[in-house]
């Protein structure tokens, strides 16, 4: 048994490793399920992950039921399972600009299931400032200020190269739940949110030269706390500092960034790098230099 779970491990990171390097981020939409549903906006297709062998043709706004079936991948067709012979398979758009379905929502990029364990895990592979166009409305109300938006999409897009490679060992970076960070795909993207994304692209937060993994809440209560008060250690960046959200419920672990603080800050005046100095001491704004 020890042996067997080793090698799904090993079989899981070769799947990880090995996954298109023109996107930069694994989000894991489902995991430990024997079933789900795939869709794609415009024709597309089902790939062995491996070979990028075509198995598949899907046609446009078509459900397709995939399930676990032993150690394999099954897809209904007009009301009967096929084999698709592997344990890996990628679904994408055939056309760049269409989306792919799951959950009830829609996605960019591709979608990666394999069979581990006999049960499916469901992971979007997306480049990174797509995703964070699904994050920024997920996390803070589209109508607050677009300068917190700005602060928010620059937190999360620090948090999310801070942590590649968090959950490496289940095949993907990052869940979609606040575990990480509420992700929605596309189906919840805004105009002014995409903007805040847009405008802010590619700035992230340093400390001593490294992306920081900016952690933020939904209010603090009052007052922000220092990490070490939630996790093992204090953080050189992270301080206790008045939340700005006095008379909202504290929500979340009180360190970093206030989001409710974010947004009357903004409404004061403060632009999102204010905003951002504020919650966060000791950091810099700095312009990755990968291509995501």
């Amino acid at each position: 048994m020890k042996k067997y779970c080793i090698t799904l491990i090993i079989t899981l990171l070769t799947i990880f490793f090995n996954m298109a390097p023109c996107h930069a981020i694994r989000i894991g939409l489902d995991e430990n399920i024997k079933q789900t549903y795939v869709g794609t906006s415009k024709a597309g297709q089902i790939l062995d992950g491996r070979t990028k062998k075509p198995l598949y043709y899907t046609k446009a706004l078509v459900p397709y039921t995939i399930k676990a079936h032993n150690d394999i991948i099954v897809i209904r067709i007009n009301g009967k399972y096929y084999s698709l012979g592997t344990n890996y398979i990628v679904i994408q758009n055939k056309d760049p600009k269409g989306f792919l379905a799951t959950k009830k929502k829609w996605y960019r990029g591709d979608m990666i299931i394999y069979n581990y364990n006999k049960k499916l895990i469901v992971v979007n592979n997306v480049p990174l400032e797509e995703y964070l166009m699904g994050v920024v409305p997920s996390e803070m109300p589209s109508v607050w200020n677009i300068e917190a938006h700005k602060a928010q999409a620059i937190a999360a897009r620090s948090y999310a190269i801070a942590n590649l490679g968090k959950r490496k060992s289940m095949g993907y970076d990052l869940k979609d739940t606040p575990l990480d960070q509420t992700y929605g795909g596309a189906s919840s993207e805004t105009k002014q949110t995409t903007r805040a994304v847009l405008e802010t692209r590619g700035i992230v937060l340093t400390h001593n030269g490294k992306i920081i993994p900016a952690y933020y809440h939904a209010a603090s209560g009052g007052k922000t706390v220092v990490s070490g008060a939630v996790w093992a250690k204090d953080l050189p960046y992270i301080k206790s500092v008045p939340g700005y959200d006095d008379g909202i419920r504290k929500n979340g672990h009180g360190v970093g960034m206030s989001q409710h603080g974010a947004n009357n800050l903004a409404n004061k005046g403060y632009n999102a790098y204010q905003i951002l100095n504020y919650f966060y001491k000791n950091i810099r704004f700095s312009v990755t230099k990968n291509e995501y």
